[in-house]
This record gives structure tokens, C-alpha cells and sequence, in this order.
């Protein structure tokens, strides 16, 4: 078992809680997002149907974005934070930020959006569906481009930083998919419960996966090798890579966030 890499006493001593944004709601709080110049967050909540957009300085609510009838499932600002996904009910609405215009909104069938995801230069749009697909859309103008068959629910979709490739997971396996065409290029071997998490290292030569059988896996990206499982005491529902890729922190059912040295 791989041994977590433990935070510096020196950073943890420099963590607080700087703000606390209210929302004024019975339901629970499930996604947010910071715009890419980290001056607004995006919250939402489960089952209200409402996102709110908050002015990280001073923790000002700056707009509230409505008209989703039922629950939110997911937020994500596109790269240059001019828009905002937001998964909701059977389909994902694009907002522009700046002022709460409502640009398009893409459904693609019945199911519901359980993911979002913008690709890195924001011109395709990914989103994973209980209906067992994930679709990929064209941001200027809403068009579907393609959907992308799968055997289970996906919850999680995740663009290589180059754009080629899109990561989906699928109960215990993850896709990679040729965005250009759709192309399904290889299956990665099998977790042992539930995938909850997909993220490419920032060179895009590695993916981590986070899953129900209490561990994180890493994966090469050019052969589906796994190269390292990460053993946890709980399920680890969130895994994301440092900006260098020399670490990745996963967040487990148990209550934790473990960092580990993975270069």
C-alpha cells in the first residue's frame, strides 16, 4: 500500500476559514466551481434547482441563476469564465457570468446530467447522463456532436489538457474517447465497486480514478496500464492532481483528504 504524503505542519497552520456564504435553503449544497480567475464561485444545490454566483472578496451574492425545475447536479466555468454549465434535471444550460443571460439550453434525452465539463480551450462541451451516455456538444451554437454509448451510469467526465482524448466512467470501468470522432480508443481494467472520479495529470500521460472499493488508481494513459492502486479506508469519491503532477489528493468516505507522492 502506498503511504500518504502528510500536509507541512507550516501550511496546515495557514489554513482558516476565510468566508461562510448562506445560501438560505433546506436543501444540501452539492457542487462548486471557481471561475479560472478565482474572483467568483458557482454553488448549487441538490434538489432546489437554483445556482448562485458570489463575489469570492468579499462574499457578496452577485446573481442567482434559475429556471431549472428540478435538482442541479453539476457546475463548470468555461476556460475563459464567460460561461457557466450547469447540469440540471435532462439537460445542461449555458449561462454567460456577466450578465445571466441564458444562451443555450442542450438536451439530450431523458436522463438526468450528473457531470459537466468544459474542454481546455472551452469550444466542446462534455456531459455524463444516468441514461448510461455521455454526449459532447459544440459550445458556439449548442449543436450535439456526439453521444457516446455506455453499459451504466456516468458520473464523472474529464478532458485530457490537450482536448484529444475524454475520460468517462462507467460503474466499475473508464472509457477514453477520441473527442474529434467519438471513437471509443481503449477500456481501462476494472475497479471493484463504482467509479466516482476521473481527472488526466497535467501532462496527459496519466489518469487517476477514485472508486467505491475504497481506492484510487492511476492509470498510463497510453496503454491502460495501471501503474499504482492506492489503498484507502473508506471509498474515495474525489481525485485531482497537483499542478505539477507529482501529487494526487483523494477525498474518502471516512472523512479524510489524503496527498500522495505520485511522481
Amino acid at each position: 500500500m502506498e503511504r500518504a504524503d502528510q500536509l507541512a505542519a507550516s501550511n496546515v497552520d495557514q489554513i482558516r476559514l476565510l468566508l461562510t456564504l448562506e445560501h438560505n435553503m433546506e436543501e444540501m449544497v452539492g457542487s462548486v466551481a471557481f471561475s479560472p480567475d478565482g474572483r467568483l464561485l458557482a454553488s448549487e444545490s441538490d434538489e432546489g434547482g437554483v445556482v448562485w454566483l458570489w463575489r469570492i472578496e468579499d462574499g457578496t451574492l452577485l446573481h442567482t441563476l434559475e429556471g431549472h425545475e428540478e435538482s442541479t447536479m453539476g457546475v463548470a466555468f468555461s476556460p475563459d469564465g464567460q460561461l457557466l454549465a450547469v447540469g440540471a434535471d435532462n439537460m445542461v444550460k449555458l449561462w454567460r457570468v456577466e450578465d445571466e443571460t441564458l444562451l443555450h439550453t442542450l438536451s439530450g434525452g431523458p436522463g438526468v446530467v450528473d457531470a459537466v465539463a468544459f474542454s481546455p480551450d472551452g469550444r466542446l462541451l462534455a456531459s455524463g447522463l444516468a441514461i448510461f451516455a455521455a454526449q459532447l456538444w459544440r459550445v458556439e451554437d449548442g449543436i450535439l456532436l456526439h453521444t457516446l454509448q455506455h453499459e451504466r451510469v456516468v458520473s464523472s467526465v474529464a478532458f485530457s489538457p490537450d482536448g484529444r482524448l475524454l475520460a468517462t466512467d462507467s460503474y466499475k470501468e473508464v472509457k477514453l474517447w477520441r473527442v474529434e470522432d467519438g471513437t471509443l480508443v481503449r477500456t481501462l481494467g476494472h475497479h471493484d465497486a463504482a467509479v466516482e472520479s476521473v481527472t488526466f495529470s497535467p501532462d496527459g500521460r496519466r489518469l487517476a480514478t477514485g472508486s467505491w472499493d475504497n481506492t484510487a488508481r492511476l492509470w498510463r494513459v497510453e496503454d491502460g496500464k495501471l501503474l499504482r492502486t492506492l489503498e484507502h479506508s473508506g471509498a474515495v469519491f474525489s481525485v485531482a492532481f497537483s499542478p505539477d503532477g507529482h501529487r494526487i489528493a483523494s477525498g474518502v468516505g471516512d472523512h479524510t483528504v489524503r496527498i500522495w507522492g505520485v511522481a
